[in-house]
């Protein structure tokens, strides 16, 4: 049996902009609903969603019968998460927080198998299709994605430096926390950080990684994939039932 391909990471090397959606319901059930919407990938939410590990594996495998690749978010840069969502099957993580070169580094670590890395070997999970998958721990690492999610000034200021880390294939900004570090929390479309966000999907670019971004503003997003973002996810399913359902029982309470 061979090792699935991860068309999302083939998507971003070839400079295709993927159309994303966020999922922290943490149900198997609303995955599979918006699984076949016809989204490029759904970020399958373990950092501020009560999703645990079994929830998780649910969730891919309900989203496994559709053309969209499931992205999980772990909850910290954490090499134990890391090696166990691995091993449910996910083959392209985001990995919150990450502020140093240093830090990238052991993000890219925690992926792979020794020598190169420190993820621990196992053989029967579902990621090696239960053993089924010949020479899993050799190609592993071909079909695994990382991104990492830039949050702060400080981070930002050594954005270069964290894009040449080996084996990061993207750099996700994430809006809310980095104006949060700049001193504006509970925004996420600020006229003072907004075109340092637009020029970090330029200068992400310029190495040859994969930029990343999330919001729900319709043109905040476009904004960003004309300043060269390959990934960027336009909404959530927990603010499209929220929303939704305020603006049907307004329709019927005014």
């Amino acid at each position: 049996m061979e090792l699935p391909r991860n068309v999302f990471k083939q998507a971003l090397r070839a400079g295709a902009p993927q159309i994303g959606l966020w999922s922290s319901l943490s149900s198997n059930y609303s995955v599979e609903v918006i699984a076949g919407a016809g989204f490029d990938w759904i970020l399958l939410d373990m950092e501020h969603s009560p999703n645990d590990l079994e929830n998780l594996l649910a969730q891919l495998q309900a989203a496994a019968p559709y053309p969209t690749t499931s992205i999980v978010r772990v909850p910290w840069n954490d090499m134990v998460t890391i090696k166990r969502v691995l091993d449910v099957g996910a083959q392209s993580l985001l990995i919150p927080y990450v502020c140093s070169v240093e830090e990238a580094k052991a993000a890219v670590a925690a992926t792979r198998y020794p020598p190169a890395g420190l993820r621990g070997v196992a053989g029967t999970t579902r990621a090696t299709r239960f053993g089924r998958v010949k020479d899993y721990a050799r190609k592993a690492s071909e079909e695994i994605c990382v991104l990492v999610q830039v949050e702060t000034k400080p981070a930002l200021d050594q954005l270069e430096a964290i894009c040449a880390v080996d084996g990061v294939d993207g750099v996700f900004i994430g809006p809310a926390d980095l104006h949060a570090s700049m001193g504006h929390p509970g925004q996420t479309s600020n006229a003072a950080v907004m075109p340092l966000i637009e020029d970090a999907m330029r200068r992400i670019r310029k190495t040859g990684k994969a930029p990343g971004y999330l919001s729900p503003v319709e043109a905040d997003a476009k904004r960003m994939l004309a300043a060269g973002a390959l990934f960027v996810a336009v909404g959530a399913d927990v603010g499209l039932l929220a929303r939704g359902a305020e603006a049907l029982a307004a329709k019927f309470k005014t």
